[in-house]
């Protein structure tokens, strides 16, 4: 089900760009305010892109169809699958045309909306990643395509999470920003190839009203912290997965573009199993 949104934060303020701490609270109560503003923008931009049943890894147009990293399509069939930060379900519409039972679960109740409006007899839930309202064991897989995880202050409370709702042998499949990004400005033209920041410096990037208040939270988690962050969580790392930029693909996604892409790896796909 949808649950009621929180009343989201006012507009009409210029939002500051800083690097501060942000906890728990404060990266998921701004972030489920950002998505619901800028969720209709970022379906119009994006939803040619993602399709309406398409299940795409990143912005380089890396699709389940041919990665096949939660198994091959044939062997979907009537797997209970949880797709975390599914946006308008994308994702899950893609795996209920395989015959899987997708759940989607996004933080923001705007983007499941738009879930509702594309259609589709897609369950829908509207939580925190970090307090997955299901039981342990409840499905043979988990993924989440750049869903959650950049966004969190502490990731393991997720992985936690995802690790409990997962059957032994299940498979948790996930994309975030590639950490090398964090030290390159996020542009995609030549500005965007030059160092300018340490990848080693994890202090969030925040965006804050004129009160201090953050308005959006993305975190910084190096490659061996993402390592650590899985094993540490009782989740065993099978594959690491850095999509190249494909021939085909001539468009630019915020710093994501074919003049990076063909230079630097910009999402990084990590492949779990639960023993």
């Amino acid at each position: 089900m949808i649950q009621e949104p929180e009343q989201p934060e006012p507009d009409g303020f210029e939002a500051e760009a800083t690097r501060r701490d942000a906890g728990v609270a404060e990266s998921s109560r701004a972030n489920r305010g950002w998505w619901d503003r800028n969720a209709d923008e970022y379906q119009i931009e994006h939803g040619t892109f993602l399709g309406d049943d398409r299940f795409v890894w990143g912005p380089e147009g890396l699709d389940e169809v041919e990665a096949e990293l939660l198994g091959p399509p044939q062997e979907l069939k009537g797997k209970e699958v949880l797709e975390i930060g599914a946006g308008a379900a994308q994702c899950s519409r893609w795996l209920a045309a395989q015959g899987a039972r997708p759940v989607a679960l996004d933080l923001s109740h705007r983007q499941l909306q738009h879930s509702l409006r594309i259609g589709g007899a897609i369950p829908l839930v509207c939580a925190d990643a970090g307090a997955l309202p299901f039981a342990d064991g409840s499905f043979d897989l988990v993924c989440s395509a750049y869903g959650a995880l950049p966004f969190v202050a502490d990731p393991r409370l997720v992985l936690r999470e995802v690790r409990r709702v997962l059957r032994p042998g299940g498979r948790f499949v996930f994309s975030v920003t590639h950490p090398i990004r964090w030290a390159f400005p996020d542009e995609p033209g030549p500005e965007g190839l030059s160092v300018s920041a340490s990848y080693f410096d994890r202090t969030p990037y925040v965006e804050q009203d004129e009160q201090g208040r953050a308005v959006y939270v993305e975190h910084h988690r190096t490659l061996g912290d993402r390592v650590r962050d899985v094993v540490a969580s009782g989740l065993r790392l099978v594959d690491l997965v850095e999509p190249e930029w494909p021939a085909w693909n001539t468009s630019e996604w915020g710093g994501w573009s074919p003049l990076r892409g063909n230079l630097i790896p910009g999402t990084a796909i990590f492949v779990c199993e639960r023993d």
